[in-house]
């Protein structure tokens, strides 16, 4: 401290001094700031936001801080605190009968002792009527929970973490309690949801068993260009069996074509 400042605070050089009443505004800030930054979450406030140009803003008091510590600060202010009081006395007044939000707290997961993998039939299928190909499952829950009933969902190849990503497979997950969650995986094409006879689930509680079918669709046809693509090995094209001319004679073939004596 300078013999000046020492003058005006009214102290020796090298005391404390007598704070005034700024210094202990910004004290009492930087405590705030320093407690809101241990307690509070900035990504729960609804009215925190991050511009483009690195600053940090508030949607509620229209006003720009340099850093988080800043914002939070802000926050424990008089002029945050009366704009949220006002714009609290704005909703209650244009909803006069809606009660309070409360707070909606997250269920916490369930800790239940796994017995196993529960057994299964998985059955290929093949309509000629439509040429689709379809799979049936049937996952049996012999000890399943009272009151259970087992959940299915799709589940894209980038969401698992145990084999490496391909995006031309998906995975069938199949989940009961107190059973592991099992999955199956199976081609990633469109399923065909038209009518309860291709994709339908069934819960039968007498025998235990949850089954589902599930009907892929058609890809696309070949366009003429794919139809005619040549076959490795000779240059020529694919033709069915069936329209496959019947062999000349062998007088006919050229002497080079022509097939050894036997």
């Amino acid at each position: 401290m300078s013999f000046m400042d020492a003058r005006e605070h009214g102290s020796k050089i090298g005391g404390a001094g007598v704070a005034s009443a700024q210094h202990e505004a910004i004290d009492r800030r930087e405590r705030l700031r320093r407690l809101a930054l241990e307690t509070i979450d900035l990504a729960k406030d609804p009215y925190f936001m991050r511009n483009h140009l690195g600053s940090y803003e508030c949607k509620l008091c229209l006003t720009i801080h340099g850093n988080e510590g800043n914002y939070l600060a802000h926050t424990q202010g008089k002029r945050h605190q009366q704009n949220l009081a006002k714009r609290a006395a704005r909703e209650a007044a244009e909803n006069p009968g809606a009660l309070p939000a409360a707070k909606k707290a997250r269920p916490a997961p369930r800790k239940t002792v796994k017995i196993g993998r529960p057994g299964y039939r998985v059955t290929k299928q093949f309509d000629h009527d439509t040429r689709q190909r379809s799979l049936l499952f049937q996952v049996d829950y012999p000890e399943i929970e009272d009151g259970c009933k087992p959940r299915h969902r799709f589940m894209s190849s980038y969401e698992q973490k145990v084999e490496a990503w391909d995006k031309k497979y998906q995975y069938v997950m199949f989940a009961a309690e107190p059973y592991e969650v099992i999955s199956f995986k199976v081609p990633n094409a469109e399923v065909d949801k038209r009518g309860d006879d291709k994709y339908f689930s069934h819960w039968e509680p007498d025998k235990k068993v949850y089954t589902l079918q599930v009907y892929f669709k058609n890809g696309p046809a070949p366009s003429r260009a794919d139809a005619a693509a040549p076959v490795g090995g000779t240059g020529g094209y694919a033709v069915p069996a069936s329209n496959l001319p019947p062999p000349p004679p062998p007088g006919a073939l050229p002497p080079q074509f022509a097939p050894p004596p036997v």
